[in-house]
């Protein structure tokens, strides 16, 4: 295989209608000039929120196997018409379904995660001098005994193209979005804010996990994972974007703030201080498919313990339903469930290593007379859940407070 194979990954809004799939594959004629090329493509634009919106129309509770079989369409349409449009422009292109692709995952229906590639077909492909066309968001499962049609969650083509890179080679990978790479905020909320040229790994990660929707966290986990080569770009322009890759360097300095809105908290209030307890909780969100974090539980009084956790908004009713069946078996005297909240981070390397960050962080938010909720730490970032009315003002206040729209941000050293 040649080195200089690249995987590209082209979202939905750079496909979200024939002007864009032409203006895409021009983009792609012009570098299939220098290389083999493997494209991974989303859905056109919001094509995947119409066909969930069709399902719904016909059933309250779409059975998760046929949501799969309905979704996984959405990405083949996109293949297809990006290889017709580049057949037009004289190159030789193929469209390959997920199964096609060898893209094989677990049998976790809407959730799947990818355990193997075999990328044999795309090489024969490759070497008959073919540009693979692979649908994203998409894998065969078969721990059932048959394939099963799968989908890998929201944002899973970053993570089918990270996997393709990885399996063939670990080549490099680019993402092509409506953004032009990552930046130290939301530009959005904060007009100032600057693309990075360079991110580490688990910065991204730390970006993805809490607000920064560039990329799927799992991706950057892959990518992590394989060594792969990422870089996040636009597909409206021709400049680089962020370079992602590389191992946190011996340095404190802030690279970005993320922020995630419409957050809810869960709190089980006194509950019974014992092993096994929390595991009760969590089991019961999991067959919910409810996806909580920011876990923080007090330290144990009387033989009891407060436990809180936060879920996205949009899960807050099925959380409530997990607590209240779980609430006798764990003995808590209440629980409560708070939304309208939303996570602010501040997100950079070494922050483990400096009280100051802290410090500025709280101190900020309590300039602005902003509560802190709950408080979440790791070795790179800090999280703050907060009244979801005032986050963009926290984002912006923190983003002026780490010094992140200049050249020389804040460092523990400065």
């Amino acid at each position: 295989m040649t080195t200089s194979l690249i995987v590209q990954k082209f979202g939905g809004s750079s496909l979200k209608n024939p002007e864009r799939i032409a203006a895409v594959a021009d983009r792609i004629a012009r570098t299939a000039r220098s290389g083999p090329l493997v494209i991974v493509v989303s859905a056109m634009g919001d094509s995947t929120d119409h066909l969930i919106e069709l399902a719904r129309q016909l059933s309250q509770r779409p059975d998760r196997r046929e949501i799969d079989m309905l979704l996984s369409t959405g990405e083949q349409v996109s293949a297809s018409l990006l290889a017709m449009a580049l057949h037009e422009r004289g190159f030789p292109a193929i469209s390959l379904a997920g199964w096609q692709a060898g893209i094989r995952t677990d049998s976790r229906f809407s959730v799947a995660r990818i355990r193997e590639v075999n990328a044999e077909r795309i090489q024969h492909e490759l070497a008959g001098g073919r540009i693979v066309i692979v649908p994203g968001f998409q894998g065969i499962g078969s721990e059932t005994g048959w394939d099963e049609v799968t989908t890998l969650g929201r944002g899973g083509s970053d993570a089918t193209a990270v996997a393709l890179a990885a399996g063939l080679g670990r080549v490099r990978c680019e993402i092509f979005s409506d953004v032009d790479g990552i930046y130290t905020a939301d530009p959005r909320v904060v007009p100032d804010a600057r693309k990075l040229d360079d991110i580490t790994y688990e910065e991204m990660l730390e970006l993805a996990q809490y607000g920064a929707q560039v990329m799927m966290p799992r991706a950057v986990e892959l990518a992590q994972i394989w060594s792969v080569p990422l870089e996040v770009r636009s597909s409206y322009s021709t400049e680089t974007g962020t370079r992602i890759g590389g191992n946190m360097e011996d340095v404190s300095r802030v690279a970005g703030i993320a922020h995630q809105a419409a957050v809810a908290k869960v709190t089980f209030v006194a509950l019974v201080d014992r092993p096994g307890i929390a595991q009760t909780i969590f089991a019961a969100l999991t067959i919910r498919q409810v996806h909580a974090d920011l876990i923080v539980q007090n330290i144990g009084h009387q033989g009891r313990t407060d436990l809180s956790f936060t879920v996205p908004e949009s899960d807050m009713e099925a959380a409530s339903e997990a607590a209240d069946e779980v609430r006798e078996n764990v003995d808590a005297q209440s629980v409560t469930v708070k939304g309208g909240l939303a996570k602010v981070s501040v997100v950079g390397a070494g922050l483990s290593s400096s009280l100051e960050y802290a410090s500025i962080m709280v101190g900020t938010l309590g300039e602005l007379g902003i509560n802190i909720d709950m408080i979440s730490t790791s070795g790179i970032r800090i999280t703050c859940v907060i009244d979801g009315d005032r986050v963009h003002e926290a984002v912006r206040a923190l983003h002026r407070a780490f010094r992140l729209g200049g050249e020389d941000s804040w460092s523990a050293t400065a």
